[in-house]
């Protein structure tokens, strides 16, 4: 009997001691997996809160990449909507335009010449005598000035009536020359704002059109034809405003040019009346 109950009684014990084993690991393991809960859910939401602030960035910048354009497709998509038909005649303007006017720019700046030094040139070889060296000198002297002295010199011979009538006579052609194509550029300079004001006629036109088809006034039916009008008309000036910006400074050099052409004409007869044959 004894040894039953000491049997009953080390059963009773190992059984009690696993249970506290047990339960103590059941204890130990119920934080563990309420903190690993809780990071989960922490990771949720991060990952969670991450992929909103992401949708929201690409929300953002998708807008922002679709408004910025560069400044050629901007224009590029005005000429479009202002209509091909009114903005290509514009369009033609300033490129005949602004070829004419590089021309005049370039022929202007080769024509340009220093008068002083050349009259010293030209007073240094007719106090020697040297007509033919002083000739190969305008000869040899880019510009409308050097033209000039070159048709005096060479009617030095037949008297000085006749070399102020050269030079005279020389000097209005030169002028010509300078004046050659400003006709042309101030064409284009009226031309450019008129087809914008002939497409703004049209594009009111067409808005008239559409309000009487659609039976209503409202801002969607009249858009596309104040568009048109007042897209050819802007286009229209600022073609005319840079044409006429260079039309004026061609003018202002034409000017200079023509003001060295007299004075040093007047210069050159003084050194042929001093040095009289």
């Amino acid at each position: 009997m004894k040894k039953v109950i000491a049997l009953m009684s080390i059963v009773g014990l190992l059984t009690f001691t696993n249970l506290n084993g047990l339960m103590a690991q059941d204890a130990a393991k119920a934080p563990a997996a309420e903190a690993t809960e809780q990071v989960d859910e922490q990771t949720t939401d991060n990952a969670a809160a991450v992929a909103e602030t992401a949708e929201a960035e690409a929300e953002e910048v998708a807008p922002a990449a679709e408004t910025e354009k560069t400044f050629h497709q901007v224009l590029k998509q005005k000429y479009i909507e202002g209509g091909a038909g009114w903005m290509t005649p514009v369009l033609l303007c300033l490129i005949f335009g602004m070829a004419l006017v590089i021309e005049r720019v370039l022929y202007l700046n080769m024509a340009t010449t220093n008068v002083k030094k050349l009259l010293e040139g030209i007073e240094e070889k007719v106090s020697k005598g040297d007509y033919d060296g002083a000739k190969d000198l305008c000869r040899n002297t880019r510009g409308p000035v050097a033209s000039i002295f070159y048709q005096g010199l060479d009617r030095v011979n037949e008297g000085l009536d006749n070399v102020e009538k050269a030079v005279t006579s020389y000097g209005g052609v030169q002028m010509a020359r300078l004046e050659s194509n400003l006709t042309w550029i101030a064409l284009f300079i009226a031309l450019a704002p008129s087809f914008g004001f002939l497409g703004t006629v049209v594009g009111m036109v067409q808005a008239f059109d559409d309000i009487e088809a659609a039976g209503d006034i409202s801002p969607t039916v009249v858009a596309g034809g104040m568009k048109v009008a007042l897209l050819t008309t802007v286009f229209g000036l600022i073609v005319a405003i840079i044409l006429q910006i260079f039309y004026n400074y061609i003018l202002t050099k034409i000017e200079s040019l023509v003001a060295q052409m007299e004075d040093g004409s007047i210069s050159f007869m003084d050194i042929l009346v001093k040095n009289k044959r």
